[in-house]
């Protein structure tokens, strides 16, 4: 019975780090299709979502079987916990990188940002990714330190995230409503997705560390709550 228990609980971690690579790899395309105006590239990304949304309903059923049936405690109870709370993080990481996508897929065959702001959010399109490929890395290594290096990492999006601000506001600019609002979104997605990699980082630490001071009790402290964002993103698609 303890073998089983192990390999049940080895299959959960499998997939939620499966789960993590096709975000990586969707916010990865997405940014990319947002740059070059890439149809076929957004709509990769966009009909993946589904893989991401799938695991992340495999991976809840096999948490509740799990508490359910072996009644898990101390690490085996915090693994268990973790796992289905960071397969909605990382489910919500998916859905950010689709609402990237679908910017890109409105837009084509233009690009949906100039000058400026489309610097700005190619800087923050390459944080996105590296904070992507650091979550894949911890979900592997579980390193404390690589967990501190994501969260400090997230001054570099929020500050990016306050100059998309000022860009949109400069008169000088000369953006049309569609470009001042695609702007804004994407600044807010891909700050959002910077979030959800904190988010992570912290669950990670708690997982390792058992310290509830670690554990993420709110990941919509900062502006707009991930429902709010859904429907600005449900507008535009």
């Amino acid at each position: 019975m303890r073998e089983i228990f192990k390999q049940e609980m080895e299959q959960l971690g499998g997939d939620l780090l499966t789960m993590a690579k096709h975000m990586s790899s969707a916010i990865e395309k997405a940014t990319k299709a947002l740059e070059t105006a890439d149809l076929t590239l957004a709509e990769e990304v966009i009909d993946a979502d589904r893989q991401i949304d799938e695991i992340e309903q495999s991976l809840d059923e096999q948490g509740v079987s799990l508490l359910a049936r072996q009644q898990p405690v101390a690490t085996d109870l915090r693994v268990v916990v973790s796992a289905m709370r960071l397969s909605a993080t990382i489910e919500r990481m998916g859905d950010l990188a689709r609402h990237v996508a679908y910017v890109a897929r409105g837009r084509y065959p233009e690009v949906a940002a100039t000058g400026r702001t489309r610097e700005i959010l190619h800087q923050m399109g390459e944080q996105a990714v590296k904070v992507a490929r650091q979550v894949v890395e911890l979900l592997e290594s579980r390193d404390l330190n690589l967990a501190e290096r994501i969260e400090a990492d997230d001054d570099v999006l929020d500050r990016l995230h306050r100059e998309s601000f000022q860009v949109v506001l400069d008169d000088d600019e000369q953006l049309t409503r569609q470009q001042l609002v695609d702007a804004v979104l994407l600044g807010r997605y891909l700050e959002r997705f910077g979030d959800h990699g904190v988010s992570v980082a912290r669950r990670v630490s708690f997982l390792v560390t058992g310290d509830l001071q670690n554990a993420v009790v709110n990941t919509g402290l900062l502006g707009l709550k991930d429902e709010q964002v859904d429907d600005a993103a449900a507008r535009q698609e």
